[in-house]
């Protein structure tokens, strides 16, 4: 596996069929958007010039804090350790950091304490009639 910390070249098709799962998919080109938009990304390929198999993003201030809002495998790759790599790198990347957090379903509790994270209350907010504008 190949994992790279540029977007050069990559395409909003290149992210196509990511979020399967979701109730509202993100497009290719919302996902090119957000990841163009990130504090850090890491990308997985089979290949270096290989199709995309998996990503990791994180927005931060570069200071104190980070939040790992998107990690994503496709379905045919996952179970191959590429996501716990993905997260491994990003955590290491972000290591000088006071706090790095994400929320996640309790489903992943147990994939994100093997990654040496605990379990905290939080809030959040969602809107999900904006995942249909933009």
């Amino acid at each position: 596996m190949h994992y790279s910390f540029s977007l050069d070249g990559v395409t909003a098709q290149d992210l196509e069929g990511f979020c399967v799962g979701w109730a509202h998919p993100l497009s290719g080109a919302k996902l090119l958007s957000v990841l163009k938009g990130s504090y850090r990304v890491i990308l997985a390929r089979q290949e270096e010039d290989g199709p995309i198999v998996g990503f990791i993003q994180a927005i931060s201030d570069g200071v104190l804090s980070a939040y790992l809002p998107l990690l994503e495998v496709r379905p045919d790759f996952q179970g191959r350790g590429i996501g716990s790599e993905l997260v491994r790198r990003m955590l290491k990347e972000l290591d000088g950091l006071y706090m790095v957090d994400l929320c996640c379903d309790e489903a992943l509790v147990p994939f994100y304490e093997r990654m040496d994270m605990v379990t905290v209350r939080g809030m959040v907010r969602r809107n999900y009639r904006a995942l249909h504008h933009g």
